[in-house]
């Protein structure tokens, strides 16, 4: 029984409304070669081949779930190994400031997916495992979108504010088709999804990253 897609990462910030990003027909894991290498270095934590080839496993299968053609394998490779990167950095962050998602907080947000899904959280749990997955795997891997949505709200959420003008300015553009509170929304998420790519950029300069990859080693 194949599971609802849930959402989609992407680089998004998550902010109140907005469901977690996660996709748990994505968790599919790749088989790790008995020969593994670095492919990148982030503040001394390496990322090895098989955790950029089991991204990529998991990229392939929601593009071909959403009916989308693969783009080159170089490009999609380098594109998986930033977001790879950029992950690393923020969970690094994260760590460095003491912030974790307990357990309580982890099985609300399972439950509000298996809901989501259609299901309780035993057909969720056997949904996953008729997809190979364990429920484990799952769980460890929606605490890590939530600490990265955690970080991500306390870095950036701060940066966003939205004016009167703004929205009344929002809602011209867009004919009077919307409510006040739509557009509000619709320009704080614009502008939450800037001030984020713009602080991506700013961690991204200031780690030291060492891209074997794009260094052809």
């Amino acid at each position: 029984m194949r599971i609802l897609p849930i959402a989609t990462l992407g680089l998004a910030l998550c902010l109140g409304a907005v469901p977690l990003t996660a996709v748990a027909q994505d968790f599919q894991p790749v088989q790790r070669q008995s020969l593994d290498r670095i492919v990148a270095v982030v503040n001394q934590q390496a990322i090895m081949q098989s955790q950029l080839e089991e991204r990529m496993e998991q990229a392939r299968s929601q593009l071909a779930a959403q009916g989308q053609g693969l783009p080159p394998e170089g490009m999609l490779r380098e594109h998986m190994l930033e977001q790879i990167i950029l992950e690393e950095i923020q969970l690094q962050m994260a760590a460095d400031a003491g912030l974790s998602i307990d357990d309580t907080s982890l099985n609300r947000q399972i439950r509000e997916i298996a809901e989501r899904n259609r299901m309780t959280l035993d057909q969720f749990a056997d949904a996953l495992e008729a997809d190979g997955l364990s429920m484990a795997a799952v769980r460890e891997e929606i605490r890590r979108e939530m600490l990265l949505r955690e970080l991500q709200q306390r870095q950036v959420g701060g940066r966003v504010n939205v004016s009167n003008r703004e929205v009344e300015r929002f809602i011209e553009q867009q004919g009077g088709n919307v409510s006040l509170d739509q557009a509000r929304q619709m320009v704080f998420q614009r502008k939450a999804n800037e001030a984020l790519d713009a602080w991506l950029q700013e961690i991204r300069a200031e780690a030291f990253v060492d891209n074997r990859l794009a260094n052809g080693r």
